[in-house]
């Protein structure tokens, strides 16, 4: 089993900024992806938001390129979202991922609400 640990997520104001940490532990697969998906309000489908893969290579949505930054932690079991300038269409569920080619796994999610 693969377990996935969110923190940091809050209430801030637009033009604020948060930190999202993640913490993977359990039986990891021998390489795997990791990254933040997000649900939002009233939303039925995780959207992605940024994922790092094994070997460092990042992806993000174009609504967060040039605000937010992912990074993985040396020994690599863990992911933050460092998340600045945030907007108001920023505000959902915050949830990590891990996966490799065959499995996904999710975390419980955080909540993130950005609102003046």
């Amino acid at each position: 089993q693969v377990q996935l640990v969110e923190s940091g997520g809050g209430l801030v104001q637009p033009g604020e900024s948060l930190r999202l940490s993640c913490a993977a532990s359990g039986r990891l697969p021998n390489m795997y992806h990791m990254g933040w998906y997000r649900l939002t309000p009233g939303g039925s489908q995780r959207q992605l938001v940024a994922r790092i893969t094994w070997l460092g290579d990042i992806d993000y949505t174009d609504s967060v390129k040039g605000r937010f930054t992912v990074s993985r932690g040396n020994a690599k079991n863990t992911v933050d979202l460092q998340m600045n300038y945030l907007k108001p269409e920023d505000s959902a569920t915050y949830i990590c991922w891990l996966g490799d080619r065959l499995q996904n796994y999710w975390g419980q999610g955080t909540q993130v609400a950005v609102s003046s």
